[in-house]
């Protein structure tokens, strides 16, 4: 077998940077793309197909859940291990739904690093051994139901920005679409949800806790 190819996402440069000396660094894993986005992560895992995209949560654009979810339909064979701050269970396991093998801590050393690589390419699931009965324990139990089934996942994401008082602007800046485009889907999702103007909307959707996961845009960064 060739070296494990690997891709970095994480929208900090000196982090993404540091991670990408020390994954070039050890023998048998080459780093083929950095990303700073989630939205970049998918556009470079198109281009370079790698064995392992080592995922952070809180970007811009695409958080690193979502990224995920959209990165396995479109590669399912790629293995992602989330390489975060976060520690908390909610976030833990949207990650592990979302279809990631791997969840490490930042500042786990380059041992744990590089045989988390090697056993989410070989299919495994990582955790920390402190997260690991937690994480058995929360994935037993059902997923909760969508708060809004009728809409489809792009309506779930406007609605989500509504709830941050997002205007359309800033909406279609925000997921890379063209403001007419995100005035016609907000029309359709205030009818699937039988209301007539988007502050209405928007009270549904909190009263619902309906909201993207952090980004840079709407509180202090803890990637």
């Amino acid at each position: 077998m060739g070296p494990l190819r690997v891709l970095i996402v994480d929208d900090h440069p000196v982090v993404r940077r540091g991670m990408g000396a020390l994954l070039g660094s050890f023998e048998g894993v080459t780093v083929v793309a950095e990303a700073a986005t989630g939205a970049q992560a998918l556009r470079e895992a198109h281009l370079t197909r790698p064995d392992v995209v080592v995922m952070d949560l809180a970007m811009p654009e695409l958080d690193g859940v979502e990224a995920t979810r959209r990165l396995l339909a479109l590669l399912p064979d790629t293995a992602v291990l989330v390489v975060t701050m976060f520690e908390d269970d909610d976030t833990l396991v949207s990650a592990i739904r979302a279809g990631a093998r791997g969840y490490l801590l930042k500042g786990a050393d380059q041992d744990e690093i590089l045989a988390a690589l090697r056993s989410v390419a070989a299919g495994h699931l990582v955790v920390g051994p402190g997260v690991a009965a937690r994480l058995v324990g929360r994935l037993d139990a059902p997923a909760p139901p969508p708060a809004f089934p009728g809409l489809t996942p792009r309506e779930h994401d406007i609605l989500a920005r509504l709830a941050r008082g997002l205007g359309n602007a800033a909406i279609a800046a925000d997921l890379g679409l063209a403001p007419k485009t995100i005035a016609n889907h907000i029309s359709t999702l205030l009818t699937k949800l039988g209301v007539t103007t988007r502050a209405e909307a928007t009270a549904l959707a909190r009263q619902a806790g309906l909201s993207p996961h952090p980004t840079t845009s709407s509180q202090p960064k803890e990637s």
